[in-house]
């Protein structure tokens, strides 16, 4: 499974005063797809903090084609790019109802230990799951 998608709907919330997306939110239905990329896999954030390790972002990028409105049902994708000693990174594509892409982007996170702050190797168990994909 090196790809899993969710859906997500626009609240209005999301939405600035063009009617559409405001560009910050897209790094939350990133965050979104991720974190339930690495749930599906039978990896949770919550069990890692609690176990000591955090994953911050590092590098994120995002190209916008096309907007994303009020009540749209997005496809958010998420692919496993690359994963190597400290460092996981993923690719993401945002697709509206009509299946036309919208956004495209890429992140890269680091594990980290929360006790002294600084990256280390994924745990075991996180790494019995990357490596059977």
């Amino acid at each position: 499974m090196r790809e899993f998608e969710i859906k997500v709907r626009v609240r209005y919330a999301e939405t600035d005063q063009m009617g559409v997306v405001y560009h910050g939110n897209y790094a939350q239905y990133f965050e979104m797809g991720r974190v339930e990329w690495l749930r599906n896999l039978g990896i949770s954030y919550k069990w890692m903090e609690e176990n000591g390790i955090m994953l911050p972002v590092v590098s994120l990028t995002m190209n916008y084609k096309k907007p994303a409105r009020y009540d749209d049902e997005l496809k958010v994708k998420t692919i496993l790019k690359n994963q190597s000693s400290v460092k996981i990174e993923f690719d993401y594509e945002i697709h509206n109802d009509k299946n036309e892409l919208l956004t495209t982007g890429n992140s890269v996170l680091v594990f980290v230990d929360m006790k002294s702050g600084r990256p280390t190797l994924p745990p075991d168990y996180v790494l019995e799951k990357l490596n059977g994909l």
